[in-house]
């Protein structure tokens, strides 16, 4: 994406916030069952991952540090209106999002997503309708929904700071700071699974070999040998 500059202005966004959610301590970017999917007790310790996953995680990680700035930012945001420092802000994220975040997700589909789809239909780890589906295809659906949302919340932002109605300027800004929050939460939560449940899955059903076909495909750029 290439970048746009954020035009200043002096609106201030008032969030909206349900009074009785905050008295329980509850958010919409903290929900109370989505960190609990089954499995989820059996995340693998780092040091006993393979060192492609060992890759995937680290690159999480880093991923996560991006997000926690940009969420900060849309916080910044609803308090102060459009500064210097949150145009800044906005810019470094989707920076990450298009050399980090996008390439990141492309690579699991091309190497670990492949083989590791096949082995759980070959174990009985898939949906039992006519067309099998595993784990696999709702972490690619999160892909796309990723990029779909980066792609509209960029554009969003861009296009707010446009308009020369302050209104309809605001509105705009409100759409994008909802789009934006529910995208942040989308990626946590997707983080969450594959550290937690997909990564296990991969240790436990991958023999050393495969893993080690699949980290040499990734240091040539190859596809997943083993599809």
């Amino acid at each position: 994406m290439a970048s746009k500059r954020v035009r200043l202005g002096q609106m201030k966004i008032t969030p909206k916030v349900d009074k009785e959610v905050e008295d329980e301590g509850l958010s919409p970017m903290s929900p109370p069952d989505a960190y609990a999917p089954p499995g989820a007790d059996q995340g693998l310790p780092y040091d006993e991952m393979h060192a492609h996953l060992q890759l995937l995680r680290d690159e999480h990680d880093a991923f996560i540090e991006d997000l926690n700035t940009f969420e900060q930012a849309l916080g910044t945001l609803q308090e102060h209106g459009i500064t210097r420092e949150f145009a800044a802000a906005m810019t470094d994220f989707f920076r990450s999002v298009d050399e980090n975040l996008l390439p990141h997700n492309k690579r699991e589909e091309k190497e670990l997503f492949p083989v590791l789809a096949r082995r759980l239909v070959e174990i009985g780890e898939h949906s039992k309708g006519p067309v099998p589906t595993t784990a696999i295809n709702v972490l690619e659906e999160d892909h796309v929904q990723m990029s779909q949302m980066a792609a509209i919340i960029f554009n969003f932002f861009g296009l707010a700071s446009r308009l020369p109605d302050q209104r309809s300027r605001m509105m705009v800004y409100d759409a994008a700071i909802s789009q934006a929050k529910t995208f942040v939460e989308l990626v946590r939560l997707h983080i969450f699974r594959e550290d937690n449940v997909l990564f296990s899955l991969a240790q436990k059903h991958l023999t050393t070999e495969e893993f080690d076909a699949l980290e040499a495909a990734r240091k040539l750029g190859l596809a997943s040998p083993l599809k």
